[in-house]
């Protein structure tokens, strides 16, 4: 299946998915992710707000943990820039205020701009991942860019409810492999899905 015919399968899983099973399977995904990264090289982390009306992995739970068990880890959280159609990279303090886009996805409404090659790891959303890397977003392209100005060092994770794929076949030059993708079921990086093969150090 091309990312078109998995965009709407997977869609429709996730957003098919109830509150309840919703709220475990971001709890696992947050169990594993601390299970995996090691904070003490992680100076600034980028994450993804979840957009309620697609069902996302709800990310409130990482948020919370990293602020409580990694407090020098700053956070950054994305804002569409309608002028240029990137992603820009703001600071998300726990009094932050988020309003709702004329897409309708919850972003600060103001905070301290910061430069993407500052970002050590970056959290990506998805609705669908295969085994070499490769995600499958909602079309517009805009994590596909930020991540292509993202240092090559940083470290990319995407998260997602369902196991991935074997491969996306229409896989193109301006899609960039992630490090690994997390689902409830586990760590999975290209070829394998061992948590052991895993960089934990931010660097990979």
């Amino acid at each position: 299946m091309n990312k078109a015919e998995l965009r709407i399968i997977y869609l429709a899983r996730q957003k098919s998915l109830s509150s309840s099973e919703r709220a475990q399977k971001s709890r696992d995904i947050t169990r594993l992710f601390f299970e995996c990264v090691d904070f003490t090289k992680i100076n600034l982390l980028h994450c993804f707000i979840p957009i309620e009306k697609f069902n996302e992995v709800d990310t409130a739970h990482i948020l919370g943990a990293l602020r409580e068990n990694s407090p020098k880890t700053r956070i950054a959280v994305p804002r569409v820039n309608f002028e240029t159609a990137e992603l820009e990279s703001l600071i998300y303090t726990s009094d932050a205020e988020l309003i709702e886009n004329e897409w309708g996805i919850r972003e600060p409404s103001n905070g301290e701009l910061v430069e993407v090659s500052t970002i050590d790891l970056v959290l990506v959303p998805g609705v669908a991942f295969d085994r070499t890397g490769h995600r499958v977003g909602y079309g517009k392209g805009f994590y596909d860019r930020f991540l292509k100005r993202c240092r090559p060092d940083c470290t990319k994770i995407g998260l997602g409810f369902f196991e991935p794929v074997d491969q996306i076949p229409d896989v193109h030059s301006g899609d960039t492999e992630l490090n690994a993708c997390i689902t409830p079921d586990g760590i999975f990086t290209a070829g394998t899905r061992r948590k052991e093969d895993f960089a934990t150090d931010g660097h990979r």
